[in-house]
């Protein structure tokens, strides 16, 4: 496939660098010079593109920015791109990164951003942190794959979403629609717990909405009182025991 990636922090240059890797012609972009930016994506198997241009002649366009930088973006950046192509984001709002958002609101995280892109969203790849999802990828049918939620409208594009996650070493449950993807945001027992199938499914419908807010600020609480950060397992551990209500 052909794939646009705006973003290469984190998430985005190790999706970049999997899908280039598994045969895919990929573009990158993000906020860089050119010359900076042609010697990440050499580096990523990838072509450097400008952000004009990475929306076009592709079949996937990934968001994978922070999440108060899609306010900023050209509002005619998808004007041109056809209907079926699918767009994914893989973002989350953090409060204390992001500050309040005028417009987000009484919305899911992926609902303000579809209205800000003016375009239906696949949300996927945000509820799997960057060690997890660099590291922990295993082979299709191998005992203790991780599994990744992918919510959304169209179910044509949520399914060719699972098969670009499949590829990346994860298997994929089904998050419901973009009004439901709340159930995978920060704070919710979905988010960064390194769950299989059977146990992602169980989380997604165990989310109590409004309650994720109160158990990030928790999370954070807790990790600030690390002395260096924690490790990719004591995030984990970190998380589950929050969203289980047994953070101490």
């Amino acid at each position: 496939m052909k794939i646009g990636i705006i973003g290469t922090g984190a998430i985005g240059s190790i999706l970049a660098r999997k899908f280039s890797s598994a045969g895919h012609q990929v573009k990158v972009t993000n906020t860089r010079d050119m010359a900076t930016l042609r010697d990440i994506a050499a580096d990523l198997g990838a072509e450097a593109a400008r952000l004009e241009d990475v929306v076009k002649e592709v079949e996937v366009i990934i968001f994978s920015i922070p999440f108060n930088a899609y306010k900023d973006l050209p509002k005619n950046l998808l004007q041109d791109v056809p209907q079926e192509v699918i767009i994914m984001d893989t973002s989350n709002y953090y409060p204390f990164r992001d500050g309040e958002l005028s417009g987000l609101e009484g919305k899911t995280e992926s609902e303000y951003i579809s209205e800000t892109l003016g375009r239906p969203v696949i949300k996927v790849f945000n509820n799997i942190m960057e060690y997890t999802l660099k590291h922990k990828g295993k082979a299709a049918g191998e005992d203790g794959r991780i599994a990744i939620s992918v919510a959304g409208d169209n179910d044509a594009h949520k399914k060719i979403a699972a098969e670009l996650v499949d590829q990346t070493g994860f298997n994929t449950v089904d998050g419901g629609s973009l009004a439901e993807s709340w159930r995978q945001e920060p704070g919710t027992p979905a988010y960064c717990t390194e769950l299989n199938v059977a146990e992602l499914n169980q989380a997604l419908a165990a989310a109590e909405k409004g309650k994720a807010p109160a158990v990030w600020d928790a999370i954070m609480d807790k990790i600030q009182h690390f002395k260096t950060f924690p490790s990719n397992e004591e995030l984990v551990n970190i998380n589950r025991s929050a969203a289980a209500g047994n953070l101490k």
